[in-house]
């Protein structure tokens, strides 16, 4: 049995736009499948549908830039940029990894995202949460998330502004390759 929920409609009420489906990214290339899906642990998925239900009262949604990812998309990225500030050694494990954390923004009824100051992934003093080189518009929409994710369970990495996690996941969830969710389900061939 996978240990992993999918995430996205009709079941949960998100967009999800996985930048690692994309060359959209800080490696400049894809790392997953162009259809790859999107997906969490059980205990993480139900907090994410706390986290978009109180960001749809306040006529908001959350759009997943990431959430599982394998461990061999990790080390795509630690190869591509080893900063143990922003990601984390893929020799010790990514919350990711284990399908524990997702990076997410929030966008309003039309789509479009909210200022966040940065753009996702990037890898500045200006992405941590406490960062007051930002407009204050963005400070402001740092905070609306913060507040959502941190309402609905959800601890956060105080130097991504977009990366929220388990509290203390390691005991209980392993790390995870692609193959469990099937051969090369989300990984290039």
């Amino acid at each position: 049995m996978v240990p992993l929920v999918r995430i996205g409609p009709p079941d949960l009420d998100v967009e999800v736009a996985l930048a690692y489906a994309t060359a959209d990214n800080f490696t400049g290339r894809p790392v997953y499948r162009p259809d790859a899906g999107c997906f969490l642990v059980a205990e993480a998925a139900e907090r994410l549908a706390e986290a978009a239900r109180l960001a749809r009262a306040l006529g908001l949604r959350l759009r997943i830039l990431d959430a599982f990812r394998p461990v061999e998309a990790q080390w795509v990225l630690w190869t591509h940029t080893p900063d143990p500030d922003f990601l984390a050694d893929p020799r010790r494990g990514s919350l990711h990894s284990r399908g524990a954390a997702v990076d997410l923004t929030l966008v309003d009824d039309a789509g479009a995202p909210l200022d966040m100051g940065t753009a996702f992934d990037a890898f500045t003093p200006e992405s941590h949460h406490g960062a007051a080189a930002i407009p204050a518009a963005a400070q402001a929409n740092r905070h609306l998330l913060l507040g959502l994710m941190t309402a609905a369970g959800w601890d956060h990495y105080r130097k991504e502004w977009w990366h929220y996690q388990l509290f203390a996941p390691h005991p209980r969830h392993p790390l995870l390759s692609d193959s469990v969710l099937g051969r090369d389900a989300m990984m290039p061939r």
